[in-house]
């Protein structure tokens, strides 16, 4: 009898494990960008303890291009079996659908949990002259179309941010698209861009000067940063980022990648690691994710339309 229920126990804890323990016995994250940059390194912090939450080995994977399209499309060819999940930024895949098209739909994505929701901050090299809003606008002006600036993609939050600040200005810069935030610094230490507006842990880690923040109210990281608001320009975004599984993935292996991703965010080493990179935590379970996953491309669909914000 003992043997009995000593092999139905084993069993039940195999079938359990099952999903996350065929094939190469390991979780593959993607990730849409090259290594080094902000999405990247979120991903490397999290990890050891999405590892440990699981209980199998997750391995980060770089599939970038397009902005994260071509990551997000990996993860909605991928089998829904819980071993392909993806790190991704919300504009890669609320965003950029409506302003460039997108080889996937929404309802490829399971939303599993969402992890942060990083500011977006306009910053440029400490040298480059440029202090304030004022003095972009006024360069823009006396050189249209010269103005560098940078974005990790067209059609993704960062450029959408820059395009509608030019519509709102009547100004025009010369947008370069790099596929991360670390080819970005790379071109701005090599003096080919100017601008970068982006995820705000990029300021400090990189020694550069925020000029506006494109935020509700004054953020506490940079508490003599304006906002966009406060300038007089009605743009307010964030980047946003979350776990997604491919859809068809049973409801029980979402219930388990949704119960290690709340765990992982719960860990001194994630909380403290991305407190390191600057990156707010903003946690949300399944169901509530994917209510906000919803909400925001609706809302970018309106923006698009109202800017005119289509890139071909």
């Amino acid at each position: 009898m003992r043997f009995i229920v000593a092999f139905a126990a084993a069993f039940v804890c195999a079938v359990a494990t099952a999903p996350f323990a065929r094939a190469q016995n390991a979780v593959t994250m993607i990730v849409g960008y090259p290594p080094g940059g902000a999405s990247d390194l979120m991903a490397r912090v999290m990890q050891p303890e999405l590892s440990a939450a699981l209980g199998v080995q997750v391995v980060v994977k770089n599939s970038a291009g397009a902005n994260g399209t071509v990551g997000a499309l990996e993860l909605a060819r991928s089998r829904p079996d819980g071993n392909t999940i993806l790190l991704a930024p919300g504009g890669s895949l609320v965003l950029s659908p409506h302003t460039r098209g997108a080889p996937f739909r929404q309802s490829d994505f399971a939303p599993v949990c969402q992890v942060s929701a990083a500011l977006v901050v306009m910053m440029t090299q400490r040298d480059s002259g440029m202090r304030t809003l004022q003095d972009v606008i006024t360069r823009a002006r006396s050189n249209p179309g010269r103005l560098a600036y940078a974005s990790t993609g067209p059609g993704g939050t960062p450029h959408i941010s820059m395009i509608s600040l030019e519509r709102l200005d009547g100004i025009e810069m010369n947008h370069i698209p790099y596929r991360g935030s670390g080819e970005v610094m790379q071109a701005m230490a090599g003096g080919q861009v100017q601008l970068f507006t982006d995820q705000g842990n990029l300021v400090r880690q990189y020694g550069l000067h925020p000029i506006a923040v494109f935020s509700e109210t004054r953020a506490a990281e940079f508490p003599d940063t304006p906002t966009m608001r406060e300038l007089g320009h009605d743009l307010v975004f964030t980047i946003w980022s979350g776990l997604y599984a491919p859809v068809g993935t049973p409801t029980e292996v979402l219930d388990r990648l949704e119960a290690a991703c709340l765990r992982m965010m719960t860990t001194p080493a994630v909380v403290e690691g991305l407190r390191r990179m600057d990156m707010p935590i903003q946690v949300r379970g399944r169901a509530e994710f994917a209510a906000f996953h919803s909400a925001e491309y609706e809302r970018f669909g309106r923006l698009v339309q109202e800017f005119n914000l289509r890139i071909n």
